[in-house]
């Protein structure tokens, strides 16, 4: 059972069905909220998507932006010197990014429930039982696994015990949809806060930034207080009006603990919360949904240890605390007022510049490029593959010359090969999982079977 019908939960039980498992998706609206949170896929996401088959459909409806900020910097990362197929930023809204998803899972099989809210669970060490209140009352379900993806509020999470720790609000952010009469400035930001405006397919511009003047909890935005905190900023309200959508959140940042706990698992804000800044929330909790799909389907299988979820909280707790800190910091730059954090926004401007290794570090990390698995083996370990596909998500052996025990091992354990000058396993989610040296047939084949799981047959793609 997956809870929450977002991104996350939606690319996670759509890797779940193409592993061969059943997966439902339990959500609490009855109907998908009109408003798109995120704007923007980065190159890391596109190439989890290619990898699927999917990423050409959002390219075609999308934006593409060559060059993206940190911390609302005027001077921008330049996406296009980045070693990806996808050099730049897709913008396009969330809801379109969210009925490509929806549309995989569905053809894969799963099963959508709107309208059903968990309420609470109970697990052990056979099962999990979840309580839902459903459109004809309450009822519980028995499952083997259960995937917390119902974000920041997360009662998959507070009803599995797992710790939420991290910062409380010290600040507010605003964003707000409207029409203009003048065409705003890009971005705009002095000692009464920041914003950056950005064109939506509508023809509405979405503002979002922070006001030194509102530091406190005040309720909901007003249209009056975006006008007024706009002004304050740039000189000009640029005849703001028909607002579709307006909203002020706290700059709280959290990170989970475990993002596993017994037959409990979580992936996207229900594993860390943080402010929105340089459009990478989607992203991150997506790359969670890639890692997590083909482990956790082949432990529902039965085809390997659940040790195998263990290296999921392992690898993708490393992101949540880089994504954490890259957060964090650039909203200390966007709600830079005082000399001392100007001065360091202006200095951290001019290296965007005059430092090219440095902009080039900002970029791979904003676009997740560089997201490299810790090892204790072979250097290749861990690393991305780029370009790689893999439409029936199962691993890939690259191989020069395939003898005949690793040719029976990979026909045994469900493992494609290919012809390739360096000899290395690719995961389905496209990271390095095993490689060597001049490595003989039956090293190769030992090897693969040490790894301890088995693919079936591909799905119905």
């Amino acid at each position: 059972m997956v809870v929450g019908a977002g991104p996350v939960g939606l690319w996670t039980a759509a890797e779940l069905a193409l592993g061969g498992v059943r997966a439902v998706i339990l959500e609490r609206a009855v109907e998908r909220s009109p408003y798109s949170k995120a704007l923007g896929v980065q190159p890391r996401t596109l190439e989890v998507l290619a990898m699927r088959g999917l990423a050409q459909r959002l390219i075609d409806e999308g934006r593409k932006v060559p060059a993206w900020h940190f911390g609302m910097l005027p001077n921008r990362l330049d996406y296009r010197v980045l070693d990806t197929p996808f050099p730049y930023m897709l913008a396009i809204p969330q809801l379109r990014t969210e009925r490509l998803l929806e549309e995989q899972a569905v053809r894969l099989g799963v099963q959508i429930r709107r309208g059903h809210a968990v309420t609470g669970l109970d697990q052990d060490d056979d099962g999990v039982r979840l309580h839902v209140t459903g459109p004809d009352g309450d009822y519980t379900l028995d499952t083997q696994y259960v995937v917390g993806a119902d974000g920041v509020g997360s009662v998959v999470r507070t009803a599995a015990g797992i710790a939420f720790p991290g910062t409380d609000t010290t600040g507010y952010h605003y964003l707000g949809e409207v029409r203009v009469t003048e065409t705003p400035v890009v971005s705009a930001q002095n000692e009464h806060g920041a914003f950056l405006s950005v064109l939506l397919p509508d023809g509405r511009y979405r503002f979002a930034g922070t006001d030194a003047h509102d530091n406190n909890d005040r309720g909901p935005m007003t249209m009056e207080a975006l006008r007024a905190t706009v002004k304050r900023v740039s000189g000009s309200d640029f005849g703001m009006h028909d607002p579709a959508w307006l909203s002020r959140f706290g700059n709280a940042t959290r990170l989970a603990e475990h993002y596993r706990k017994g037959r409990v698992v979580l992936a996207g804000d229900a594993a860390h919360r943080h402010v929105p800044a340089g459009g990478v929330g989607l992203n991150v909790g997506v790359q969670d949904a890639m890692n997590l799909g083909w482990r956790l389907a082949a432990v529902a299988r039965g085809d390997a240890d659940p040790a195998l979820l263990d290296d999921y909280h392992e690898e993708r707790h490393a992101v949540g605390e880089e994504l954490i800190e890259h957060t964090m910091a650039q909203s200390a730059l966007i709600a830079a007022t005082t000399p001392e954090t100007v001065a360091l926004r202006s200095l951290l401007n001019s290296m965007v510049v005059d430092v090219p290794e440095f902009a080039l570090a900002l970029a791979r990390r904003l676009s997740a490029l560089d997201v490299a698995y810790k090892s204790d083996g072979h250097p290749l370990i861990g690393i991305r593959v780029r370009g790689h596909v893999s439409l029936d998500g199962r691993p890939v052996l690259c191989t020069p010359a395939l003898g005949p025990a690793t040719a029976a091992a990979a026909e045994e354990l469900g493992i494609e090969v290919i012809t390739a000058e360096s000899t290395m396993l690719i995961r389905p989610d496209g990271h390095v999982w095993w490689a060597a040296d001049d490595a003989d047939d039956h090293v190769i084949a030992q090897a693969l079977r040490d790894l301890g799981v088995r693919f079936p047959a591909p799905a119905r793609v």
